[in-house]
């Protein structure tokens, strides 16, 4: 069986006034139906820019596709023309931002944005399409939607707006759903609810996720898979639970160190990376995290590794994987009694 999505050598450019940014640098990954797969890295990494630019939402210019296709159901998105990218984006691949504030429309009840959507992809009348609007707002938890179905987005809590862009992104059926940070303005407990409700909404559609976040924590509740982002590459992919127990990337480490009740950080300190991400426009040659790397040697800053096979449905960029197997994974017992 084909994959649903297949991204091959991604590479995005933004040609500025101070010269060109390197955001996006060569990715591939595929994916298959109703699979979730977590985008993870810190700001700067590409992690958005990449799945914008799978959606043709860049700006052009600046930005620029320089090369790579992105197959969806066989048919490679970077060479339809605008129309048909459009029909795309509203009938096949929903989207959830991290602002609703700034998806939503200000003026119009929310019921009618939601009504929209099937109106102009699946060609609902107007009838049918606001009784569908008052289904999927119950669906997504928003109480006593057949009175709520006519306020504006102000009327709505942060969280409940959220629901709202869930309820738009999943009104056509999507095949895929593509959530840019949609929990990173919200508290905690809100975010584990919306967590929880996407999730619920995947088993019950059978939609595949592309879950974007520098929160590894989030990634734990959600995800199968993740692909870890750095200076515009994938450092490393793994399977959730493979990732969290035997990291083979030092970046990837660091994150997890950094993150209560994970790694070196369930029994000590918190830790840190140090250093700055890198610049995007001068990239440093040989592997982008070298800077920050307390595995380097000689070749890291003169040779940029590829992704290279750990185990089954793992792989990292590094040229010390084992050494940093050696030093990411527990002991035995201490891996047990976890």
């Amino acid at each position: 069986m084909a994959p649903l999505l297949q991204v091959e050598d991604l590479t995005v450019r933004f040609h500025t006034k101070d010269g060109v940014v390197n955001a996006v640098n060569g990715i591939s990954y595929g994916m298959e139906e109703g699979d979730i797969l977590g985008l993870v890295g810190e700001s700067g990494s590409g992690k958005s820019v990449s799945s914008m630019a799978m959606l043709r939402l860049i700006p052009e210019p600046p930005g620029k596709i320089e090369r790579g296709r992105v197959l969806f159901n066989g048919i490679d998105l970077l060479q339809l023309k605008r129309r048909q990218m459009h029909t795309v984006r509203g009938r096949d691949i929903g989207v959830i931002f991290q602002d609703p504030m700034t998806s939503l429309n200000p003026v119009m009840p929310i019921g009618r944005q939601i009504a929209e959507s099937m109106q102009v992809n699946l060609g609902l009348d107007s009838k049918k399409a606001g009784r569908q609007a008052v289904e999927l707002l119950s669906r997504v938890g928003i109480p006593q939607a057949d009175q709520r179905v006519d306020d504006h987005p102000h009327q709505f809590s942060g969280g409940m707006r959220q629901r709202v862009m869930i309820a738009i992104a999943i009104a056509c059926g999507p095949k895929l759903l593509i959530a840019d940070e949609p929990t990173t303005a919200l508290d905690v407990t809100i975010q584990a609810q919306i967590v929880d409700l996407v999730r619920q909404l995947q088993e019950e559609l059978g939609m595949a996720i592309i879950w974007i976040t520098h929160d590894l924590g989030v990634i734990a509740r959600l995800a199968k898979r993740v692909n870890v982002m750095y200076g515009g590459t994938i450092v490393e992919m793994a399977p959730i639970k493979q990732l969290f127990r035997h990291p083979a990337h030092p970046y990837t480490y660091g994150l997890l160190r950094s993150l209560p009740g994970a790694g070196g950080a369930s029994s000590g300190d918190l830790t840190y990376i140090e250093g700055a991400p890198p610049d995007m426009i001068n990239l440093p040659p040989g592997c982008p995290f070298w800077p920050r790397c307390s595995f380097r040697t000689k070749v890291c800053v003169e040779e940029r590794p590829e992704l290279a096979d750990v185990n089954e449905g793992h792989r990292a960029a590094c040229w010390h994987i084992d050494r940093v197997l050696q030093t990411s994974t527990p002991e035995a017992g201490e891996e047990e009694a976890a």
